[in-house]
């Protein structure tokens, strides 16, 4: 299992903005974590303070990264990856700070291709989602928008 320091070490998220607590599994498609921050009182996505189940979304981002970092080590060096779309998102909750214990944040790529991901995501509490979705990467968006730049 990977821990809160490798996974501060390998993406960009830094302080209490890594949420995500340990690496619990992974594969060349698929990644599982967990998390507790969400029921830090100084939560940095907290407003107002609670923290709302869009929220998750962070936490399956990071996810998505420290996945790109794992494969990385596998064969060279991580790209830098932006959020550009999500896609069929649903909140089952309203918040994420009431829950006590673990989080399970869960990411599986469903395709991609040299400068695009496209991943599933969910975030669950005890067996019970609480938010998923699709969301799609770019890798090096300024390199491509160079590029694609006439």
């Amino acid at each position: 299992m990977l821990d809160h320091r490798w996974i501060a070490e390998h993406i960009p998220h830094q302080g209490s903005m890594c949420l995500l607590e340990s690496v619990v599994d992974w594969s060349a498609t698929t990644i599982s974590c967990r998390a507790t921050s969400h029921t830090d009182p100084a939560n940095p996505l907290r407003t107002e303070g609670r923290l709302g189940a869009a929220s998750a979304i962070e936490y399956a981002a990071q996810a998505m990264a420290v996945h790109g970092a794992l494969l990385a080590e596998t064969g060279g060096r991580p790209r830098h990856g932006y959020l550009t779309s999500l896609r069929g998102v649903t909140l089952h909750v309203a918040r994420l700070d009431d829950l006590p214990g673990e989080l399970s944040v869960q990411a599986e790529c469903l395709s991609s291709d040299s400068h695009n991901l496209l991943y599933r995501f969910s975030v669950s509490h005890a067996g019970r989602c609480l938010v998923d979705g699709r969301a799609a990467v770019v890798l090096d968006a300024a390199k491509v928008a160079a590029v694609r730049r006439p």
